[in-house]
């Protein structure tokens, strides 16, 4: 089954994206969620006509977000954890910092960027220590954010 993707989909496509499915997956998910549509021959005609015309304001939005991903490696975070102390804990923290926090921490450094569009290798950090998380700021700009994560004082 041929849809049109009406908005971006984990792990299958972008917004306004042509991709093929299994019947049941379109059919049962995609449509009823109203995140596709089916890509008929006048569908498609419409899509050409409507990304012909976005191309130019597309270019600007791309600029747009490589001065944010710029301004994002130009940030030093870091984040402040509970820690345990001893000898025998090593470097470990209390609860655990996910892409909340780095989103937090990014919202209080004056950038927005959405909590789903970043991603930490591993979904959650339990130790102290230098990390890399990859933030998604438009389909052609993703880039990679160093942080650290220490213990508090």
């Amino acid at each position: 089954m041929e849809l049109i993707l009406k908005q971006d989909v984990e792990n299958l496509g972008f917004k306004d994206d042509v991709v093929t499915v299994k019947n049941g997956y379109g059919r049962n998910f995609l449509i009823p969620q109203k995140q596709a549509i089916m890509a008929t021959a006048s569908a498609k005609k419409v899509l050409a006509e409507n990304l012909k015309q976005r191309a130019y304001k597309e270019k600007q939005i791309i600029a747009e977000a490589q001065k944010q991903a710029d301004a994002i490696k130009a940030l030093e975070i870091k984040l402040t954890s509970k820690a345990a102390a001893g000898a025998t804990a090593g470097d470990k923290i209390f609860g655990s910092i996910t892409n909340i926090d780095l989103a937090q921490a990014l919202s209080n450094a004056g950038i927005s960027v959405d909590r789903k569009f970043i991603t930490i290798s591993g979904g959650s950090i339990k130790r102290l220590g230098q990390y890399e998380a990859g933030i998604r700021l438009h389909r052609d700009v993703t880039i990679a954010m160093a942080f650290e994560v220490i213990a508090e004082a």
